[in-house]
């Protein structure tokens, strides 16, 4: 995750990318959540950092819409993407595979890596004592329907974590969140979960499903187009695979 706080910008709105695509900076960590809204459905895509931030943003997406969110996907296992999900209710989350297991078994890491980068220690426990456990797991490709239109989710890591998941909006151009697999508002953070060598292929597979006209969503930072995505993916290159 990327533990620069956002100071301004678009923390009061969301920003539309596409009819029917929107995404919103959360004030705090700066972490993209973003929305995609079918005639049968609407996926949300990560749920921001704690209880108060995913109901809020269930309201908003609502308001806008005039529907209930009936999916959500996880980009990867970080608190600032995950631990909004219980305001969820009733919806099928999916995530990368592993991150089932990875989410039961290290919950208690995931309260403290959130109250270490300045969640309050009650929202934190709070949001864990809750936590939603992915009830889909995406080892390759998945494809949703939402009436009149498909999404994409493709685990294309490891990377940044070990469980790295984007989300494909075809469209004139495609629409692709690509999670902290892209970050424009900072260095990428690579922590003790990331698997750097590993990582410029992760963007390689991204690159090769988004195409070089696409709009790629950082999950920190402002949207970027293809060059962007592959100098990023050349300076991990050379920090980690080179010596």
């Amino acid at each position: 995750m990327d533990s620069g706080r956002n100071s301004g910008g678009e923390e009061s709105g969301w920003e539309v990318l596409a009819p029917g695509v929107v995404r919103r900076r959360m004030p705090g960590w700066d972490e993209t959540v973003g929305a995609v809204a079918g005639t049968e459905g609407l996926l949300v895509v990560d749920t921001g950092a704690c209880l108060r931030e995913g109901a809020g943003l269930r309201r908003d997406l609502e308001r806008r819409f005039g529907r209930r969110p009936t999916h959500v996907a996880l980009t990867h296992p970080h608190f600032d993407h995950v631990l909004g999900t219980a305001a969820f209710a009733g919806v099928e989350v999916y995530a990368a595979v592993g991150s089932d297991r990875l989410l039961r078994k290290g919950a208690e890491e995931l309260r403290a890596d959130a109250v270490r980068h300045g969640l309050t220690p009650e929202e934190a426990t709070e949001a864990v004592d809750v936590l939603v456990v992915p009830h889909h797991q995406v080892s390759g490709e998945i494809t949703l329907r939402l009436g009149d239109r498909e999404v994409l989710l493709a685990n294309v890591g490891p990377g940044h974590t070990g469980h790295d998941l984007v989300v494909l909006v075809p469209g004139r151009p495609h629409v692709v969140f690509c999670g902290d697999l892209v970050e424009e508002s900072g260095e990428p953070q690579a922590g003790s979960d990331a698997h750097p060598a590993r990582w410029p292929e992760a963007l390689d597979r991204l690159l090769a499903l988004g195409g070089p006209d696409a709009r790629y969503v950082p999950g920190h930072g402002a949207v970027v187009d293809a060059d962007f995505v592959r100098a990023q993916r050349e300076d991990l290159a050379r920090r980690f695979t080179t010596g």
